[in-house]
């Protein structure tokens, strides 16, 4: 069995540097005679002598001048390889990888990650703009630390802790009638022309399943003008082509800034973004602390129109 370890390997490169079993223990600050019995042991482990013994120096055999690299490289990668965790523990160095959707990196994690990299600029930030799918599988296959977006599929492997939430609403230009009304409801968008977000997109499979739940009778056909991106559906509303369903904070990013939002009551809906993690798998240093930064900034900077932190403590 091989009971070699960092000790043996460095009792051994500093006695072929000094040449001297006493000035060696004297710079590993331990005894001459504990260094002799560390070296004994490794010899016998490897079965070979490694060192020449005479009454003035000790040098290297040559099975000794063989291993003597390879023992000053297991050391010098060990030495660099818990540098490198001590680092990144500190936050010296590492890196981050978030998946969120385009609403949150676009509205909330800028001053976040602008306050984070002043304090730890060595710390690398990568940002991944995905859907509800997307993000749930960064999660999943260790793209990324952690996500933030709507629970998509309740995937077993991963825990979904509500972070934020906010209220749906209508999207349109400052100029539609539906502007002038009071309280909007559902049905004054019965006879109305929908842009929508396509079906692929988590917040109209978010929306479908909140219709379906609360049995609001409103039926999104497959004859809507359907849009990918926010930037061409609010293209499309400015367009006067029709008028949008979309969450608060969604409707807060600059692709609506000339438009309108109004929230939409009877019933009120409202939309969960969550934070999404892998079960059983830490965060780390530097993860954990930039999420502990955005929590608290959700939780204390005013936060778009309709859109509402919510109390968590971060489970792991």
């Amino acid at each position: 069995m091989n009971n070699i370890s960092y000790r043996h390997l460095n009792a051994f490169i500093e006695v072929s540097r000094h040449g001297s079993f006493t000035h060696a223990a004297e710079h590993l600050h331990v005894t001459q005679s504990t260094l002799t019995a560390t070296i004994k042991q490794l010899e016998a482990q490897v079965a070979l002598q490694l060192f020449d013994r005479t009454t003035r120096r000790v040098n290297l055999t040559r099975d000794g001048e063989r291993f003597y690299p390879v023992a000053e490289r297991l050391i010098s990668d060990f030495d660099t390889a818990i540098n490198d965790l001590r680092a990144s523990a500190q936050q010296q160095r590492g890196k981050i990888g978030i998946a969120a959707s385009p609403s949150v990196l676009n509205s909330l994690l800028p001053p976040v990650i602008k306050a984070y990299r002043q304090a730890f600029p060595n710390i690398g930030i990568s940002l991944k703009e995905e859907g509800a799918s997307g993000i749930e599988e960064s999660v999943i296959n260790n793209i990324v630390d952690f996500g933030i977006g709507g629970n998509r599929s309740a995937h077993p492997e991963l825990l979904y802790q509500p972070i934020l939430q906010d209220r749906y609403g209508v999207v349109m230009t400052h100029d539609d009638p539906l502007t002038m009304t009071g309280t909007l409801s559902w049905n004054d968008l019965k006879q109305r022309s929908l842009s929508m977000l396509s079906v692929e997109n988590g917040i109209r499979i978010q929306l479908e399943k909140c219709i379906s739940e609360k049995r609001i009778p409103l039926i999104l056909e497959s004859s809507l003008i359907e849009a990918s991106t926010p930037a061409t559906l609010a293209s499309l509303i400015q367009s006067g082509i029709g008028i949008s369903i979309l969450p608060a904070l969604a409707a807060s990013t600059p692709a609506f800034h000339s438009l309108k939002f109004k929230p939409l009551n009877e019933p009120v809906l409202r939309r969960e973004l969550c934070l999404i993690t892998r079960k059983g798998r830490s965060i780390g240093p530097a993860g954990e602390e930039l999420l502990k930064r955005a929590i608290q900034y959700f939780q204390e900077v005013p936060l778009p129109a309709y859109v509402e932190a919510l109390n968590i403590s971060v489970k792991k």
